[in-house]
């Protein structure tokens, strides 16, 4: 069996963002565990707001698609703003209507995992609420460990969540394997 190819997206167009690193750091433990990955943040998925006729003419979409086309697993991260996920990860992730034609309908049976960060506990949460909602919605498999992180908490935010990361990577990679 070929490695799983665990693709990551989400985090701010910030090179310093920490919902970023987080994804950054998952895909890492997925890389330890055997998979391959492809980490999609910042300018990878700064598009315009979602249209039809721009997804099939921009090389930067093209380029996104294929890369969730041979994703095996995804992790979606992103910053809660005002309570929910931000525009930049809510315009990502209406992208993936372009796959609603695939053999395979947008993340369709496949494993999930998400992550959200915010400088409360509130906005944390209420945010990883709406990625599962999401993900629902995209025929995904959110897994049972979700991610919620206080950003403004004191301590380096991947160390405080290395444990539950290792269980959502390890849920992940264990789904596939059924």
């Amino acid at each position: 069996m070929p490695a799983p190819h665990v693709v990551a997206l989400g985090g701010t167009l910030r090179p310093e963002s920490a919902t970023g690193k987080l994804l950054a750091a998952a895909l890492a433990k997925a890389e330890a565990r055997g998979a391959r990955t492809t980490l999609l943040t910042g300018e990878d998925i700064a598009f315009p707001h979602y249209e039809p006729d721009i997804a099939a003419n921009n090389p930067a979409v093209a380029r996104y698609l294929a890369a969730l086309r041979t994703a095996d697993a995804v992790i979606v991260g992103s910053p809660g703003y005002h309570g929910t996920l931000s525009g930049l990860v809510k315009t990502a992730l209406d992208y993936v209507e372009q796959l609603r034609t695939d053999e395979r309908v947008y993340f369709d049976g496949v494993p999930v995992g998400l992550i959200a960060t915010a400088g409360g506990w509130q906005a944390a949460v209420s945010t990883l609420h709406a990625l599962r909602t999401i993900t629902h919605s995209l025929r995904g498999w959110p897994t049972p460990m979700g991610l919620a992180i206080n950003v403004a908490e004191p301590g380096d935010c991947i160390d405080r969540c290395s444990g539950q990361m290792d269980v959502m990577v390890g849920q992940l990679l264990d789904f596939l394997k059924r």
